[in-house]
């Protein structure tokens, strides 16, 4: 199975300037974003927490996180990106996929569009 990758930009606020704008693999066993720590710094993306993850190999790591507005495909969200070493490849998590409707077709790898969002 391949890999599929989407260009994401990351933003403090729908109005800031600066930003992060790069590569993202797309992650649908990450809940959360993935990003370089000083990328994020850069764009004005603040850590406000803190969080355990676990890593593919199960072991648990404790991470930062902020909060940004995330847009991808010519859509747009807000959630959780956590802050990772300066040298990680940024990951899209299927949280931010999930909230705007877009999902991964196992057949093609490719990212789709659903007709319209589940609230069931």
């Amino acid at each position: 199975m391949g890999a599929t990758h989407v260009t994401v930009t990351l933003r403090d606020s729908k109005k800031s300037r600066k930003k992060y704008e790069a590569l993202f693999l797309v992650d649908t066993g990450a809940t959360d974003s993935f990003a370089p720590a000083g990328q994020l710094r850069k764009a004005g993306i603040d850590p406000v927490g803190k969080m355990t993850y676990e890593l593919a190999d199960g072991s648990p790591v404790e991470y930062p996180f902020g909060l940004a507005v995330i847009e991808f495909m010519g859509e747009i969200t807000a959630g959780r990106v956590i802050f990772g070493p300066d040298d990680v490849e940024p990951l899209l998590g299927v949280t931010a996929l999930e909230s705007v409707g877009i999902v991964v077709d196992p057949a093609n790898q490719k990212l789709k569009r659903l007709p319209a969002i589940p609230l069931k």
